[in-house]
Formats: structure tokens, sequence, C-alpha cells
């Protein structure tokens, strides 16, 4: 019943920027922090940011200066605007619901995405 649907992926060359937005229902949105997490090729899927319900938020440092996460409780989504995209930025993003625990934990995330493609190009 509890969805969670990203969308804005797509091909960009390098230097660029995206907007990625999940889109959450069936649960009650502002009662979980929200986060992203990606996966490359033949990597393990890695932190890219999170936002607690406070409103703290966390980024890996592959990403800090270039990436921020929003939301917007009335349109039960949240946003990874990712700007000046390096071709290691290449991965699968997935959106995920923190319930609790450590940010940068798969584990702490209770409903997950299924992710959308961000290709960078040289």
């Amino acid at each position: 019943q509890v969805q969670l649907v990203e969308s804005g992926g797509g091909l960009v060359q390098a230097g660029g920027s995206l907007r990625l937005s999940c889109a959450a229902s069936g649960l009650t949105f502002s009662s979980y922090g929200m986060g992203w997490f990606r996966q490359a090729p033949g990597r393990e899927r890695e932190f890219v940011a999170a936002r607690r319900i406070s409103g703290i938020t966390y980024y890996a440092d592959s990403v800090k200066g270039r990436f921020t996460i929003s939301r917007d409780n009335a349109k039960n989504t949240v946003y990874l605007q990712m700007n000046s995209l390096k071709p290691e930025d290449t991965a699968v993003y997935y959106c995920a619901a923190l319930l609790g625990g450590s940010y940068y934990s798969q584990s702490s995330y209770a409903y997950w995405g299924q992710g959308t493609q961000v290709t960078v190009s040289s």
C-alpha cells in the first residue's frame, strides 16, 4: 500500500543539472525523514543525502556542495537537486523513508522506491 515513486532521471552532460522527485503515498509523509541512496554498476548501494523530520540534513562527502535535498509536505514529495554533475554520479537513485536510527544506514529506512536512472556523460 505504501509507495515511493522516483522520477526525473535521465541523460545529462558533465556539468549539467537534474532534479529528482520522489512522490509518496499510503503513509503519513510528515512523520518520516527521507533519504536518497544510489547504486552504480558493480558497486554497493551508498548513502547520498537525508533530511530528518527536524529539518537537519546530511550529505555524503562526494556530493556535498553540489546536491541539495528538500521536501514539500503538502505535495508528499521529496526532491534531490543535483548540480555540477560528474560521470561518477552515474547510478540508479533510490528514495527511502527514514523511520529512525542512523541516517546513513540502509536498515534505518522502512520503505524504498523503485529507483530512477541518472547517466552523466563526459
